[in-house]
């Protein structure tokens, strides 16, 4: 068996809304808090458990997708007009940048959280 991440936890300052974020940018379903969590299936395998935190560092998620993906995920997020950037030191040059020989782009979430898409992954 390979070893697959199954889950982690993802501190907001409210998880409802961080959930319904990641959702919507992400063309996913959130469907509501279940217990202690605001879960957000990722895919087969991924699920992102939003939880409520008064202070927390940020984080970095890193998600490889298809072309088809992050062109959505894109055009979801200009159309949300939330600065995007090539590098994580770059976070706002508006630009994409072509590691490998695929496309990326790097942005945050509204907790901070930094978020990549890459189609090549790293």
């Amino acid at each position: 068996m390979s070893i697959k991440l199954n889950h982690t936890i993802v501190p907001a300052k409210d998880k409802e809304a961080a959930a319904k974020f990641f959702a919507r940018i992400f063309g996913l379903s959130y469907e509501g808090a279940m217990g202690h969590f605001a879960p957000v299936r990722v895919n087969k395998t991924l699920t992102l458990l939003f939880d409520d935190d008064a202070k927390f560092e940020s984080h970095h998620y890193a998600f490889h997708v298809s072309k088809a993906e992050f062109d959505a995920i894109l055009g979801r997020i200009k159309k949300a007009k939330i600065t995007f950037g090539s590098a994580p030191w770059s976070l706002d040059d508006g630009k994409l940048n072509d590691w490998n020989g695929g496309r990326g782009v790097y942005f945050r979430d509204p907790n901070g959280h930094v978020l990549e898409l890459m189609t090549v992954p790293q």
